[in-house]
């Protein structure tokens, strides 16, 4: 027998019986293992608050995406910053305010996910960005920011809340954010070549739908995929947009997908149903293919609590390919009406439906309270990438360890299935498509 082939065979069944000993995922391509869980290893300390709460220089799992090149190699990112709500209307209390957004390189070593590189986002000249709420008619949300003394914090136009991210084949960078919402081009770096938002106020000054500024504060475009050919960005928002405001979309479970040729800028939009309106929304998408795509729907509870605990945390197959485009070729700042009613106002199936439009469709793929071979404890299941051999990874968003104490402070963020503070993992598991 040749021995390539018998080499060949060898890696195979050393890799068969690891995955059978250890129910690791197998990459078929390159025969890497992947564990059941891989925990981001000994995570540094930011801060400490003055009641002895510790922050993490954690955060990184509010999105993930994978390196071609590298099967071991893992890019996960941070969102503004630690936060958590104050007390008074409207408030956000930070707890760094010149925190710096950034993607954190992981490789996954021995078990666990070792921290190779941070890639801090800056702006077109070479500055740092923030997390800090953007000005008005630049994206703003209507939060006031404070610090952890109570002190009013200035609004910033550099400011994002990054949630999406993708990685291009040039090693540049795509991420979505919360606040305009804008959709920022970050090159190796993490210096900005490109943002794009509702008001053309961003570097290069090009465009997404009015629309999009009707987003509901703190659920903006949660989720960001780039189609394998690299040509077109998929956004996903996290819940239905206050459109035309929030008393008038009630139960409303109508979330929009957006998609941006990445070369002419042009757009379409899709209607995309949510389960439930109860739910936190959608926390992730990334492509299978040119029209199928995976998310993340999820309720905001922790698995395996002993009180309250998570109900709904699961992973859908979509397909936009027979959906109908809801684009407003007028560009309204309440997008394309029916009837004199906002997409959003339609609400259900039935409104759709009544409307003449066709949803995207949707499968379930994965429960990841019931499927994982682990019971899965987190509350923010917030990044998926999907690896070679239909192996899917799941990242979650650890809040920097820390959680609201409802009183303008922060307390610490402890899984109520281990008691353990809440840190960064990446989940694989092998998926059926």
């Amino acid at each position: 027998m040749n021995k390539n082939l018998l080499t060949i065979l060898a890696v195979a069944a050393l890799s068969f019986s690891a995955c059978k000993k250890d129910r690791v995922a197998i990459d078929p391509v390159t025969t890497v293992s992947y564990p059941d869980m891989a925990e981001a290893s000994d995570p540094a300390v930011l801060f400490t608050t003055a009641a002895g709460v510790k922050v993490y220089n954690g955060g990184f799992g509010s999105a993930l995406a994978a390196d071609p090149n590298d099967p071991t190699v893992f890019y996960l990112m941070t969102d503004r910053g630690p936060n958590v709500a104050g007390t008074a209307a409207n408030s956000i209390i930070l707890g760094k305010a010149d925190f710096t957004p950034a993607i954190g390189k992981f490789r996954l070593k021995d078990g666990k996910l070792v921290l190779e590189q941070t890639i801090a986002f800056k702006n077109a000249a070479g500055a740092n960005l923030n997390g800090l709420p953007n000005p008005t008619g630049q994206g703003a949300t209507g939060e006031v920011p404070y610090d952890l003394n109570g002190n009013v914090l200035q609004t910033s136009a550099d400011g994002i809340d990054s949630e999406g991210l993708v990685r291009a084949a040039d090693g540049s960078f795509w991420v979505s954010d919360e606040y305009g919402p804008h959709i920022v081009h970050f090159d190796a770096t993490g210096k900005t070549i490109e943002r794009i938002n509702p008001f053309g106020t961003g570097t290069g000054g090009r465009k997404i739908p009015l629309v999009f500024a009707k987003r509901r504060a703190n659920r903006g475009m949660e989720g960001l995929a780039i189609t394998p050919d690299g040509k077109t960005l998929v956004g996903l928002m996290q819940s239905p947009m206050y459109n035309p405001s929030k008393a008038a979309i009630g139960n409303s479970v109508v979330l929009r997908i957006l998609t941006y040729e990445i070369a002419t800028g042009k757009t379409k939009q899709y209607a995309y149903l949510m389960d439930d309106p109860s739910l936190t929304g959608c926390s992730e998408i990334t492509a299978v293919n040119a029209t199928t795509f995976l998310t993340i729907e999820r309720d905001g509870l922790y698995g395996g609590a002993a009180t309250n605990p998570a109900k709904f945390k699961k992973i859908f197959k979509i397909d936009i390919s027979n959906a109908t485009d809801i684009s407003d070729p007028d560009n309204g700042a309440n997008g394309k009406l029916y009837g004199g009613k906002t997409v959003e106002e339609l609400g259900t199936t039935a409104g759709l439906q009544g409307a003449g439009i066709t949803p995207v469709t949707k499968t379930l793929v994965l429960d990841l309270l019931k499927d994982l071979p682990t019971v899965y404890p987190h509350d923010k299941a917030e990044g998926i990438t999907l690896l070679p051999g239909n192996i899917l990874a799941i990242s979650n968003d650890d809040d920097f360890g820390v959680v609201d104490n409802g009183s303008n402070t922060f307390a610490q963020k402890l899984l109520p299935l281990t008691g353990k503070v809440d840190h960064n993992s990446i989940y694989f598991v092998k998926i059926k498509l």
